[in-house]
């Protein structure tokens, strides 16, 4: 069911605490956590702790949860990067690089970003 923990979602584990995760923030509604695999100096992945797939079913079923992961992407870069500017990602199926199919917000920072980005 939409919202509910899925037993094969490894981010689902990580809020429940059955997986290890270097955690850098964590409100009543997200978890924050370090990228295993960073593409920038600041690399961090906000979650909700609702499983939905990706933003747009999230934003759609709970739009208040929806914009307490922005507001949280902004307090860790904020808290991670200082004020030199950040890019948030959100990638939305397999085409777009998304692996786990659990909404996450990419948080970037640290280096310069190039526009257009691919």
């Amino acid at each position: 069911m939409a919202g509910e923990p899925q037993a094969d979602c490894l981010f689902c584990k990580i809020v429940k605490g059955e997986v290890p995760a270097t955690v850098v923030r964590e409100t009543e509604t997200t978890v924050a956590f370090r990228d295993i695999n960073p593409q920038a100096p600041v690399h961090v992945l906000v979650i909700p702790k609702v499983h939905y797939p990706d933003a747009g079913s999230l934003a759609a079923a709970e739009p208040s949860v929806a914009a307490d992961v922005l507001r949280e992407a902004a307090e860790v870069a904020l808290q991670e990067n200082g004020d030199k500017g950040f890019r948030i990602v959100f990638n939305t199926g397999a085409g777009a690089g998304q692996t786990v199919f659990h909404t996450h917000a990419h948080v970037l920072g640290g280096r310069g970003f190039n526009w257009p980005p691919g």
